[in-house]
């Protein structure tokens, strides 16, 4: 679990900065890496909140 929340918030880091070095540069390839990171962690975030929810699911039945 801490691994997660330790990556995860290193992606978002990783995001933010690229939404920063795009401010600072006007340069759009800066702003397509930020979206493309975003989109990713959320991606897995989604997938391990499932994989959370079917350890628990196992659990109940």
């Amino acid at each position: 679990m801490l691994i997660f929340r330790l990556v995860f918030g290193l992606l978002l880091l990783s995001g933010l900065l690229c939404f920063a070095a795009y401010i600072a540069t006007a340069n759009p390839l800066w702003r397509q890496r930020g979206l493309v990171v975003i989109k990713w962690t959320v991606l897995a975030g989604l997938g391990f909140l499932a994989v959370l929810m079917l350890e628990r699911l196992a659990l109940l039945l």
